[in-house]
């Protein structure tokens, strides 16, 4: 009985390693989605901590306040802005990823259709031999 070998492992190797490549791509880009979050989240609280005006601050702090604060506006936005666009990247990678394991599936799909087939066959060649070796032991009975 000869052993079974798939003409197309090469092939699922590749896209094994390539879906590999692209779950590592996309964990990536999570973790810089999640960063500019965080970093989102800790201007937007430090604006809103440094917001309140007290009254009692002299002109010198009140300016120094502003300044602070129109600068934490404009790093929120400009933060907004780079989480969007990880945001779009997260998504493309999640597509990547999926088509990934698509075309890996599909080779693995065929690899288990040409398995059963082998073994289909070869459980023929085996009942054939022993249907083969029935009969010739029931013909030197017979003499």
């Amino acid at each position: 009985m000869k052993s079974y070998s798939f003409r197309l492992q090469k092939l699922l190797e590749m896209r094994e390693k390539k879906e590999e490549q692209s779950k590592l791509e996309f964990k990536k880009a999570e973790n810089e989605k999640r960063f500019e979050e965080e970093k989102l989240f800790k201007l937007k609280d430090n604006y809103s901590k440094y917001s309140n005006i007290n009254l009692n601050d002299s002109v010198i702090e009140k300016k120094i306040r502003h300044n602070y604060l129109r600068s934490l506006n404009y790093c929120i936005n400009e933060t907004s802005e780079n989480l969007d666009k990880k945001v779009d990247i997260v998504e493309k990678k999640r597509e990547e990823l999926k088509k990934c394991q698509i075309e890996k599936k599909t080779v693995e799909i065929l690899k288990e259709k040409d398995k059963l087939a082998f073994e289909k066959e070869q459980k023929m060649i085996e009942q054939k031999l022993n249907d083969e070796l029935a009969l010739y032991a029931y013909m030197r009975n017979q003499n």
